[in-house]
């Protein structure tokens, strides 16, 4: 992908050859951009670019939302597209339709449910395209558009479709061309990963309402679960379009093509034999309106309470209006984090802002649209969890930063997954189970909500003693099925790692990973271990401290790899080690057909990861790592090697603190250039401007967390100092009713590139909190800092000498005794 060499000169108008949006989004973004510099109350959204990371498999959805809504209007591609929308113009419309996901990376697709296609049909209703592959269009090029609240496409055959949103429904607009016939096929049975189990659709002329419910399967767990959805389509909007033909139709891939005008109902299961077919309403509008608006609701409870949400949160408002509805929500969210507009690189400001978009638009609140064991809870519920691997790093981290009000519902929700199944949830997708990746990662997020807000939580709606009882069910109670929720405990505790060829006979699961979940299992006993402390449990405390130093009993000191000595490992449970080569699942791996992820044929030991990457992995005590490997020196110069023999991989959430790694080693200068160097060798403003996988915007948050100088230790309140894309930014925090201003004293804007030249001020040469000067200038914390708001100053030089020394400590290890007070 291009790589944004120079900040200060880069022409925000470049855009990849083979992307599809609109240039005119980019000229618009620049032009918002540039007269912001000179408004009192910039309109924050127009900053926003929704199309990064819809090619080179970002997997975002660039879709019509309002923040974490549960519906994202957007139109589903063919190919590879898991959030429906795709820049690749070789693809086809499928249609639009209101359910998606957003960088979640499941290869099948998410949702995608209730397609809605507009067309002409140039013989009439029965000459019209039902069937998918046949009614598949390519778009317009260069048409598509979107920013917060919208979502636009153009058929080739110059039909717009348009759409915005509310958090459970949405009104959908379509321009036809002038003197045609306005046709519409809605499908029931299609959805991205082709998972119908069977559902129901009816047509109420009268009304103007087609209604569907349905079942569909997992996009990213056990294909044996199967959630429901209901969908409401109001044709009339309010009385100013009529009706004319209407009627079902039948088809499959063998001639099938029927239709049945005038009729109203379907009712249908999965075809047992194995044929796929495929079902739908068609229907029609009289006379040649060259516009039709039709409202939409949603719902994961009935076809009834579908109706009414459309009805509750659209009613009869105008399309203009919910978007500028859509728009003030996203501007509330937006303006937390405020920067000098002025002074910032453009394409800085668009990353930053596209970033905090994106990390604003999942998980989805599903909250009164519960299902199965969470039916009619009290508690709030969130759907596409997807996953808590890939968002405790930073995605929840930033949400404790500016949004504790959504932090606190989320975490609800976690802890409600653990009243009703035992657990609380790793991965939910699809209102199911998914996969687990790493264990049991919800403990490191509602860990960190607990010691950032431990004295505003019960106002926020969380009770401490729960969430810590939560937190122990995890770490101590080993459930059935260990592939969907908790983790391999009893082994685990029996070996003080998580064993390879060992046999539990209480329990099942995939027998993978072995190495990297003993190193995330020990984190979150880290986690588990800071919420022992603030309750005072002394007992709990300890023994948790303890396991989470079991992260050394998979490093075999006897492998060497490059020269350097001591990896990570997965042990058999004799002690004896399985050797691993290091270099495997790395991004320099020769071998194409290795398996490195979830397959049961991943021996390797690791989870989408090399040996070199996870032999990093110990976030609360990287100063026991460089014991281990050999002093700080080593452990310089293996960082060194790790990034320049190409084993970093930007998009893979074990590595987000690796380029942070040389402060624990007293080198915090290493640490701002290579930050500088992985931000922009890997993001960009165009569609293929993310290093793969959104993940749940992780991709998002730690790229904004970069561009602010600031990165999150999870599970604590700590934050390891770097130097700011800006010169100035401040971050609001509505709940706890505080400002905290950050200004980089001596801001140079030659620094602001992959590599920092000689002479540019990007070193900090000290820092300032509330106008008393930091020992450390390496790491402040949350309750000093933006707990406490008022202004920081982080003073940067040209010499990289000076720059180079953390001052009176490096960051915190438990190791070393940190972390062992709370405030």
């Amino acid at each position: 992908m291009p790589s944004l060499i120079n900040t200060v000169s880069l022409l925000l108008s470049t855009m990849l050859v083979c992307a599809q949006p609109s240039p005119e989004v980019q000229k618009r973004i620049s032009a918002a951009i540039v007269a912001a510099a000179n408004e009192s109350s910039p309109d924050y959204t127009t900053f926003v670019n929704p199309f990064i990371g819809t090619d080179n498999f970002g997997d975002v959805c660039p879709g019509a939302s309002v923040p974490f809504g549960m519906v994202k209007f957007s139109t589903d591609l063919t190919g590879y597209a898991p959030a429906g929308y795709v820049t690749d113009p070789t693809q086809t419309i499928r249609g639009l339709s209101p359910l998606h996901d957003s960088g979640t990376g499941s290869s099948l697709g998410t949702y995608g449910n209730f397609e809605i296609m507009p067309m002409t049909c140039s013989g009439g209703f029965n000459t019209c395209a039902t069937m998918l592959s046949d009614r598949e269009t390519f778009r317009k090029n260069n048409t598509d558009d979107a920013s917060p609240g919208y979502f636009s496409q153009t058929l080739d055959n110059d039909i717009k479709m348009e759409a915005t949103s509310t958090r459970r429904a949405g009104l959908e607009r379509f321009t036809f061309p002038e003197g045609s016939k306005p046709y519409f096929v809605l499908d029931l049975s299609n959805d991205l990963p082709d998972s119908f189990v069977g559902g129901i659709m009816d047509i109420d002329p009268q009304q103007g309402r087609i209604t569907i419910g349905g079942k569909w399967g997992s996009s990213f767990g056990p294909g044996s679960f199967s959630y429901q959805a209901f969908s409401c389509y109001d044709l009339l909007n309010n009385g100013n379009q009529t009706l004319d033909e209407y009627g079902i139709w039948e088809a499959n891939t063998y001639g099938l093509n029927a239709k049945g005008l005038g009729q109203t109902h379907l009712n249908l299961t999965q075809s047992l034999i194995g044929d796929h077919y495929e079902y739908g309403a068609l229907f029609s509008f009289a006379g040649t309106p060259q516009q039709i608006i039709i409202r939409v609701g949603v719902s994961f409870v009935s076809a009834d309470q579908a109706c009414a949400n459309a009805e509750s949160e659209i009613g009869t408002s105008s399309f203009d209006d919910i978007m500028a509805q859509s728009k003030t929500l996203w501007n509330e969210k937006l303006s937390a984090i405020q920067i000098d507009l002025a002074n910032t690189a453009p394409n800085v400001t668009e990353l930053l802002y596209s970033s905090l978009y994106r990390a604003s638009l999942t998980p989805n609140n599903a909250t009164g649209e519960t299902q199965g064991v969470f039916a009619g809870t009290s508690s709030f519920y969130f759907d596409s969890l997807y996953c808590s691997w890939d968002t405790f790093r930073t995605f929840y981290p930033l949400m404790a930063l500016q949004h504790p009000v959504d932090y606190a519902q989320i975490v609800d929700n976690y802890i409600d997954g653990w009243r009703k199944l035992g657990w609380m949830p790793e991965c939910r997708a699809n209102n199911l189970p998914g996969w687990t990746q790493g264990g049991s990662s919800g403990d490191v997020i509602v860990g960190h909500f607990a010691i950032n807000y431990h004295n505003e939580a019960a106002a926020l709606g969380i009770d401490l003693d729960e969430l810590y009882s939560a937190m122990l069910a995890d770490g101590d109670l080993n459930p059935m099925e260990w592939d969907i929720q908790g983790r391999e405990v009893n082994l685990y505790t029996q070996f003080g790692y998580v064993p390879f060829d060992a046999i539990d006979p209480s329990s099942t699961g995939r027998q993978t990973r072995e190495g990297s979940r003993t190193l995330e299992y020990a984190f979150e006993d880290f986690s588990i271990r800071q919420v022992a402390l603030l309750l005072n449990n002394t007992a709990d405390e300890e023994r948790y401290l303890n396991r989470s130093l079991w992260y050394r009993n998979v490093w075999d000191k006897t492998v060497v790899s490059d020269g350097f000595q001591g990896f990570m490992q997965k042990r058999y449970p004799d002690g004896t080690f399985n050797f691993t080569d290091p270099t495997d699942c790395s991004p320099q791996d020769t071998d194409a057909n290795r398996e490195c992820s979830l397959q049961g044929d991943n021996i390797e030991g690791f989870y989408e990861s090399s040996s070199w990457e996870y032999s990093w992995f110990a976030p609360h005590d990287t100063n026991g790592l460089i014991d281990l490997m050999g002093g700080n020196s080593t452990f310089v110069n293996r960082l060194d090697h790790f990034f320049d023999a190409g084993y970093y991989l930007a998009g893979n959430e074990p590595s987000f603190q690796t380029p942070i790694g040389y402060h624990y080693a007293n080198q915090p200068a290493k640490s701002i250039q290579r930050v500088r160097q992985v931000v922009f060798e890997n993001f960009d403003i165009t569609p293929a401007g993310l290093p793969g996988n959104d993940d749940q915007a992780a991709m998002a948050s730690v790229l904004a967390f970069h561009l602010l100088g600031l990165y999150p230790i999870p599970g604590t309140s700590q934050f390891l100092i770097l130097s700011p894309f800006t010169p100035n930014y401040t971050i609001h925090n509505t709940y706890l009713n505080t400002s905290t201003t950050v200004t980089t004293l001596g801001f140079d804007p030659k620094s602001i590139q992959a590599t920092i030249p000689d002479g540019a001020a990007a070193y900090v040469k000290n820092v300032t909190v509330n106008g008393v000067e930091s020992p450390t200038k390496c790491h402040f914390d949350f309750y000093d800092v933006f707990r406490a708001g008022g202004e920081v100053i982080i003073e940067v030089t040209d010499d990289i000498a000076q720059g180079n020394d953390c001052g009176s400590a490096v960051p915190e290890s438990v190791s070393m005794g940190g972390f062992g007070s709370l405030k």
